[in-house]
């Protein structure tokens, strides 16, 4: 696996080749007025605090920081608190004497807040900014005063702390410890957390944190060194001192042009410039499987990686809107850490990231992630300039001001006046007590003494006239001074224009070329970006053509193969088509046969009934009437028409086995109400049947027995009951179906009689046979009943004549 970097540094590498390369730039930034944030970030152990603050003996980035902003600014540094920081964010500019007032007041004070430059350095840390490099920034404005205020934070558990807080003893409030139990005898006070705000440029800021003013590397380090004492850390396995929040080393850097004299500061708000480079060392990254943390470990090492993701996902969210045009919001305010320097990410400043990494095969896959988020880190872009007020001052004062001053005192000097101010006025004073005449003693000893007071008022007349010759000397002498200076200042003044004219001159040449030289540079990057952002899409396009045929060919073969289904199906279906219309031939042929025996039998019960009538109609009126005798319609043979043969089709449903009758069938005893009582012995009697008038869907589906019970008139004139017996199953088309199987006959006989044949005794059919031609009760009632589910109007009944 190969990951690229701007720059990658070896293990034998010295602090002071990477302050160059890495931090030296952000300092240079900071002194010109930008804002930088600098980080470390890596798995837990990998050195980052090391990297940023060093060893004895080789201090880190931090110290080198510092030590270069002094350096730099060292002799033009304004006095203490001529720059004052509000709470709001900004700063405040205010006159010498209110400085003063408040040196004096901060003085008076039994503890002061800012530590004293010239006590003796702490020997714990005097070797980490023993710095022996003057490393200073070469193009510093000399014609601005500066002022340096650092503050330091930590972010634990997602909440912000002031490292630099002095909690004051309060022997009111009670006293808590690590455990959540009072002390009684200490001085212990938790921290309080402090909350985030936005400034009106939409900067944010932690609220109430100490900012304190230092005017040395020395005085700077050890604020820092107060504050490290108190950042959390703990002992775990990977690591002896695992820091346990993400701290945050702030420096401010506060500056404001001279007046037109060059000697105060100028007092206009508008005019001040306040730069911001932040130092942040992060907590390392961590597995708890690992580091075997429980408790309050575990906590700590939840929250650092949950921030530490929050900040991932913000830098995957930022280089997808640059890289795609897309404008996602960015989640920052999901963890304190982000929310902080957000300003940053949304191009306040220059933003530079150390990845440290430990060669430890054990973190070979947290280190493998860690890279791979550096990597994609480096195409988010989101520096943009910062303007910066234009005093409209002359520049140079300070030193032609310091020039003027070394010029006047040299003439006094060459004249035989004083050289320098004190000398002046120590001549002037004792000028003056040369020249006044001594005052006379003004003790009066006697109420009569007429010599004291007129001495004292001819002293004080002499002094008042000496001091009128010497003020009106002094006034010729300042107005010849006067126009000496006019001349002089008028020379300069010449000479300082014709060569503001040139300079000016130069100056514009200069920064048309830079301006020139900018926008070039401005194209370049723009056309370069332009050309990465089409090479990238082209990339894009074509992985997208590539997946598009790739569809489009699956597509083609799936139409084809559906077209290939198709005609099966329609080959399938015309064969379906066929059988079904042969089928419903068959089954239509039937049922007109069916239907032609139903009329002739409806025909033969009309002529049996005629020919009933005639009997009656034709029989002679004087002979008495009487009941023909059933012997003889026995005796008398009665031609029964042969049944039809059975048509050949399949029958409409599946024949199912009949089960045994002791398998516990249940049945459907279908009674008409027009049957009449029969007074016989023998009863048909079902167990477990359902008695229903009307065959129904819903008693059908809940047996699989079915028998109608159907009565008759016979031919002899008595009632006969037949009791016709069938299977139930369930049919195609969601219904029930009755497939009729036997037939069973109750009747009442005469003793006498005997049992009539169901068959013809003479083969030979008589002329008028079709006119009586009828079927037996096994041919008629051998028929299948079918109830379709889901009609409106009851059961169907289909009457298929299928003879058993």
């Amino acid at each position: 696996t190969q990951y690229s970097f701007k720059e990658v540094f070896g293990t034998l590498v010295v602090q002071k080749e990477l302050f160059d390369v890495v931090a030296k730039p952000l300092v240079e930034d900071l002194i010109r007025g930008k804002n930088g944030l600098l980080f470390t970030y890596g798995v837990t152990g990998s050195g980052k605090t090391h990297t940023m603050t060093g060893s004895p003996g080789d201090g880190g980035l931090l110290p080198r920081c510092l030590d270069m902003i002094f350096n730099s600014i060292g002799p033009f540094q304004a006095k203490r608190f001529v720059f004052k920081l509000d709470d709001k964010n900004g700063v405040d500019v205010q006159c010498e004497v209110d400085a003063l007032l408040e040196r004096q007041k901060r003085d008076a004070l039994p503890v002061p807040k800012t530590p004293s430059g010239k006590r003796q350095i702490d020997p714990e840390f005097a070797d980490m900014i023993n710095v022996q490099d003057h490393c200073k920034v070469e193009e510093v404005d000399e014609d601005n005063v500066y002022s340096v205020f650092v503050s330091y934070i930590e972010i634990y558990n997602n909440y912000i702390y002031d490292l630099l807080e002095e909690a004051p003893f309060d022997p009111i409030k009670p006293k808590w410890n690590n455990c959540n139990t009072p002390v009684r005898n200490g001085d212990f006070i938790p921290p309080q957390s402090r909350i985030l705000r936005e400034d009106q440029n939409h900067n944010m800021y932690v609220t109430g944190c100490t900012e304190v003013e230092v005017k040395s590397t020395e005085e700077a380090f050890e604020v820092f060194w107060r504050g490290q004492k108190k950042r959390r850390i703990a002992n775990t396995q990977l690591n002896r001192e695992s820091s346990r929040s993400h701290s945050v080393f702030i420096i401010k850097l506060a500056q404001a042009p001279l007046d037109a004299d060059g000697d105060n500061v100028l007092q206009e708000k508008e005019q001040i410039t306040l730069s911001q480079l932040s130092l942040v060392d992060l907590a390392g990254s961590e597995r708890t499987n690992r580091t075997k943390a429980e408790g309050n470990r575990l906590r700590e090492a939840g929250n650092i990686n949950q921030s530490l993701m929050t900040l991932r996902t913000c830098i995957e969210v930022l280089r997808e809107n640059q890289m795609y045009g897309t404008n996602k919001m960015v989640p920052y305010r999901d963890s304190k850490l982000t929310h902080l320097f957000k300003n940053y990410f949304d191009g306040e400043g220059k933003v530079r990231m150390i990845v440290c990494v430990n060669p430890k095969a054990e973190d070979y896959e947290e280190s493998l992630q860690v890279m791979r988020f550096a990597e994609m880190t480096q195409e988010v872009e989101v520096a943009r300039p910062v303007d910066r007020p234009l005093c409209g001052l002359t520049p140079g004062r300070r030193f032609r001001n310091q020039a003027f001053r070394e010029e006047l005192s040299r003439k006094l000097e060459m004249r035989g006046g004083p050289i320098n101010g004190e000398t002046e006025e120590q001549s002037v004073s004792e000028m003056f007590l040369q020249n006044f005449p001594p005052l006379p003693s003004c003790e009066l000893l006697d109420v009569n003494d007429d010599q004291t007071l007129p001495k004292l008022i001819d002293v004080l007349e002499k002094r008042h006239k000496l001091r009128q010759m010497l003020s009106e000397e002094f006034a010729k002498n300042v107005l010849a001074f006067k126009t000496m200076l006019q001349e002089f200042d008028s020379s300069v003044v010449s000479k300082e224009n014709y060569i503001q004219g040139k300079l000016s001159e130069k100056e514009k040449t200069i920064a048309g070329q830079k301006m020139e030289l900018e926008r070039l540079e401005k194209k370049i990057k723009t056309l370069e970006y332009k050309i990465e952002i089409l090479e990238k899409t082209a990339t894009i396009y074509e992985e997208d053509k590539r997946n598009l045929q790739q569809e489009l060919e699956s597509k083609s073969q799936k139409l084809q193969r559906q077209a290939s289904d198709k005609r099966r199906l329609e080959a399938r279906l015309q064969g379906m088509v066929t059988e079904t219309t042969m089928k419903w031939e068959k089954e239509c042929e039937r049922r007109v046969a069916a239907k032609q025996l139903e009329m002739q039998n409806k025909l033969w019960v009309k002529d049996e009934k005629l020919k009933q009538l005639k009997a009656i109609v034709t029989e002679p009126k004087n002979e008495k009437p009487e009941r023909p005798s059933r012997e003889r319609d026995r005796e008398k043979p009665v031609q029964r028409s042969v049944s039809p043969s059975p048509v050949p089709n399949a029958p409409p449903v599946r024949l199912r086995h009949r089960r045994s009758r002791s398998a516990g069938e249940r049945w459907v005893d279908h009674k008409p109400p027009s049957n009449l009582p029969t007074e016989t012995v023998m009863q048909p009697h079902v167990p477990h049947a359902i008695t229903v008038a009307a065959a129904s869907e819903k008693a059908l589906a809940k047996c699989d027995k079915y028998m109608l019970t159907h009565q008759e008139l016979a031919s002899d004139g008595e009632i006969e009951t037949k009791l016709i017996k069938g299977d139930v199953f369930k049919t195609r088309g969601g219904g029930q179906a009755v497939q009729f199987t036997e037939i069973e006959t109750l009747k009442q006989e005469s003793p006498t009689g005997r049992k009539r044949r169901s068959s013809p005794s003479n083969p030979d059919p008589p002329e008028d046979a079709a006119d009586s031609e009828w079927t037996d009760v096994e041919t008629r009632c051998s028929v299948a009943v079918e109830m379709r589910a889901g009609s409106a109007l009851g059961p169907g009944y289909q009457h298929h004549a299928q003879p058993k």
